[in-house]
């Protein structure tokens, strides 16, 4: 079993970034260990009482078989206890019974935990994996979690592809980071401000400059990190 020692310094680097940040987003490229860093923040953040419950949001193959998988992996986070909140409503309303430091829902489900507890989910820290599954801010899965802002002190974004369709994408994951601080309380502010309509109305570019001051804004609460800089990869 792998022990905290066998983490690299770039992952131990980002569970200091979370725990320095409170709500920040971490871009991190696949085989750098977002998600250990993470459950060893979170670890850290439990064993000081700093959370009480956790919530990890995630694709649903990934909330399957990935969170609870990792905690068995390492010595340091085996005390963590891991309730998968997925499959039918009955299996998810049982699993969010179990007494646990976290629970893993995938994302279709964010609309249906709201619901379930009136809009006032007992979780004071989210993990939102892959968040670039809520860059629509007009989904119901945004708005759902959107509400959870004001009661939630921890918030952590992981993605490798924060915008695979351009910078109009990051507006909602900057938002449920930082409330709108730094991208501007709207999506129409934010268009208006960074971008310009194409013409008879068909989508938008960037204006000149705009994606170096959107970087810059978002800089203050954001860790970049690339395989190709940490990792040696065959060609």
């Amino acid at each position: 079993m792998l022990s905290r020692n066998d983490m690299h310094e770039y992952q131990s680097r980002a569970v200091d970034f979370i725990l320095e940040k409170k709500r920040c987003l971490l871009l991190l490229d696949m085989g750098l260990g977002k998600t250990v860093s993470t459950l060893t923040a979170v670890s850290d953040l439990i064993d000081g009482f700093a959370v009480a419950k956790v919530l990890v949001i995630a694709p649903l193959r990934v909330a399957n078989s990935v969170w609870k998988q990792e905690v068995s992996n390492w010595e340091h986070l085996k005390h963590l206890t891991v309730s998968v909140c997925t499959g039918s409503a009955n299996e998810r309303l049982s699993a969010l019974h179990h007494d646990a430091d976290i629970y893993v829902i995938n994302r279709e489900n964010v609309v249906w935990l709201l619901e379930h507890f009136k809009g006032k989910p007992p979780f004071d820290c989210v993990v939102l994996d892959e968040s670039s599954g809520f860059k629509n801010p007009s989904s119901k899965r945004f708005k759902a979690l959107r509400k959870m802002l004001p009661i939630t002190e921890y918030m952590i974004l992981l993605t490798g592809t924060p915008s695979p369709n351009g910078l109009m994408d990051i507006w909602s994951q900057a938002y449920l980071v930082d409330f709108g601080m730094s991208l501007g309380r709207t999506i129409t502010g934010y268009r208006q401000r960074f971008f310009d309509q194409k013409p008879w109305g068909f989508g938008y570019d960037i204006k000149s400059g705009a994606d170096a001051k959107i970087h810059e804004l978002m800089k203050p609460y954001t860790l970049s990190m690339q395989a190709k800089d940490y990792l040696e990869l065959p060609e």
